[in-house]
Order: structure tokens, then sequence, then C-alpha cells
């Protein structure tokens, strides 16, 4: 299937053009946080609670003109 590295250069391009270069790093971000979260569960301590409780980031929210009026 993989039988040159011209085939993950297309892929990796493929995937560039479909999600855009912002929605990656948020996509391997929650990757990560369901693998980490997989391993946490498979190690058998379900009273531990987890190290590191995933911090979501808000985006700033602009107040409509009628807000600011207000």
């Amino acid at each position: 299937m993989w039988d040159s590295p011209m085939h993950l250069l297309i892929v990796a391009i493929v995937i560039l053009v479909l999600f855009g270069g912002r929605k990656i790093p948020e996509l391997m971000r929650g990757l990560g946080e369901g693998v980490r979260g997989f391993k946490e569960g498979m190690s058998g301590n379900p009273n531990q609670p987890p190290a590191n409780p995933p911090v979501q980031a808000s985006a700033p929210v602009e107040k409509s003109s009628e807000e600011k009026k207000a």
C-alpha cells in the first residue's frame, strides 16, 4: 500500500487541503488526549483521578453594537 514516500506526501497534502493548517494542531491534540485517556483506562486504576484534566481554551466573544451601548 505505501510503496514509496510519494504516497505519504500525497496523503499529507490531501489532509492539509481538507482540514487546513489551523485545524490540524487541534485534531492532533484531541487525538493525543484520547490515546492518553485510553492508556489510563487500560492501566486499571479507576479510583485514581486524571493527573492533568484537559483545559479547553475559549475564543474571545465580541459584543454586538447594542450590547456595547448598554
